[in-house]
């Protein structure tokens, strides 16, 4: 080791988290310096200089604050470099700098922390015992299904009588205790829908069209919008109109609309066919779901609290969760949080064993399956998913198909049927 050698001695180890002490001695913080100013003297302007040829201790005095924050920059740089290839580390994110000290004379010192991919044992990954349950398809269902097709197909026709959920309905909202009282705001959204508050859906409900209510409207604590939360408005609400859908008749003519369906009885047998796909799906992914329970079981996978932690980040943030309730997100979600980081790093472990990665090959084979499906061209569809971010996904998709026929095929799995 020379004197100018970054030193990074490992502080803190668990299964998942990194923290390293860095001491940059003061000969590489001077050389960082010098470089620093030499590459500012030569691309920078002083009044009475020529370009280039400004004096090293004018472009001090004159950058000093910016030349210093540049080689802090180069060094956090270009220590995190040596640490990731000294300690040969598979970071999952950016690191984080603490207790950083930077002061004149004196060597830079910080501490690293790095959120790693964690290396698990698994001993046991077959012999499991599985059962896969899959869902029976009722006539009902079936129906049920076509009434939603029809729902989806039916016009809003003006209704008879008092609104009910599922209405269309169109009012007018005035706040009373605004200094512009009695300006009203028109909405419009279906009853049912949590598209408004209940209390004013019940008040709707119980006008006639043309009629209006006036009284206190009071938000709810946990309202989307903290500036209105328990608070209490005076307004007056005007029904004007209310629609309701007017289902379409089955017939071979509505099937036919629908797609390449030449009759009611050819749309109920593709609709039952799709019904029986997806409980295939779901039943599936259920015996997907027990398995990674019984080899986490097995093998007493831990969940490393600073993944964790990630994980209810990201999800917070995906599902919009307002900062001010992400401790009670955390609570609330943290056991599926956790269930889906431990899914992760075994399959991950396993797809790393058995070199089950999804290939380019593969890749580029159902992306051309998926061209087929849609008549569109492999490069079309694969710069659709590039531009949308799922090539990924894609990818991570194949990857898992193959570490669960892998799984799989080590253990017994029993075909059950669930009860109607």
């Amino acid at each position: 080791m020379t004197a100018t050698d970054i030193e990074i001695t490992l502080a803190q180890k668990d299964p998942a988290t990194r923290t390293f002490t860095v001491t940059v001695p003061i000969e590489r913080v001077r050389a960082a310096e010098d470089e620093t100013v030499r590459w500012y003297g030569k691309r920078t302007k002083v009044q009475g200089f020529r370009k280039g040829h400004v004096p090293l201790q004018v472009v001090r005095s004159r950058f000093g604050e910016a030349i210093r924050q540049s080689v802090l920059e180069e060094l956090l740089r270009e220590s995190w470099q040596r640490a990731k290839d000294q300690e040969k580390l598979k970071p999952i994110g950016d690191p984080r700098i603490r207790n950083l000290r930077f002061e004149d004379g004196a060597p830079l010192t910080f501490e690293l922390a790095v959120d790693v991919k964690p290396e698990i044992a698994l001993e046991r990954v077959g012999g499991f015992k599985l059962v896969r349950r899959t869902p029976a398809v009722t006539d009902a269902m079936v129906e049920a299904q076509l009434t939603t097709l029809r729902e989806q197909k039916a016009p809003w026709v003006p209704a008879d009588g008092r609104a009910k959920p599922g209405d269309l309905v169109q009012a007018t909202i005035a706040n009373l205790d605004a200094e512009d009282a009695g300006a009203a705001e028109p909405v419009r959204f279906v009853l049912g829908q949590n598209r408004a508050l209940p209390e004013l859906e019940v008040r709707i409900m119980a006008l006639d069209v043309d009629g209006a209510w006036e009284g206190t409207i009071r938000f709810p604590d946990d309202h989307p919008d903290t500036t209105k939360r328990g608070a209490a408005r005076r307004v007056r609400v005007t029904l004007h109109e209310v629609k309701r859908q007017q289902l379409p008749d089955l017939t071979d003519d509505f099937a036919r609309e629908l797609g390449d369906f030449i009759s009611v009885d050819a749309l109920r047998t593709a609709v039952r066919a799709d019904l029986e796909a997806e409980a295939r799906r779901e039943a599936d992914a259920r015996l997907r779901a027990e398995l990674i329970d019984q080899i986490a079981a097995a093998n007493n996978v831990a969940v490393p609290p600073s993944l964790l932690e990630r994980a209810l980040h990201a999800y917070a943030q995906g599902y919009g969760v307002p900062e001010d309730q992400h401790d009670k997100f955390a609570a609330e979600f943290r056991p599926v949080a956790e269930a889906g980081v431990r899914r992760e790093l075994i399959i991950d472990a396993v797809a790393e064993r058995a070199n089950l990665a999804a290939t380019r090959e593969a890749l580029e084979a159902r992306i051309t399956q998926l061209a087929a499906r849609r008549g569109e061209s492999p490069a079309a569809v694969r710069a659709a998913l590039e531009k949308a971010g799922r090539l990924a996904e894609l990818e991570r998709g194949l990857t898992e198909e193959n570490v669960f026929a892998h799984l799989l095929g080590q253990s017994a799995v029993d075909d059950a049927p669930a009860a109607r």
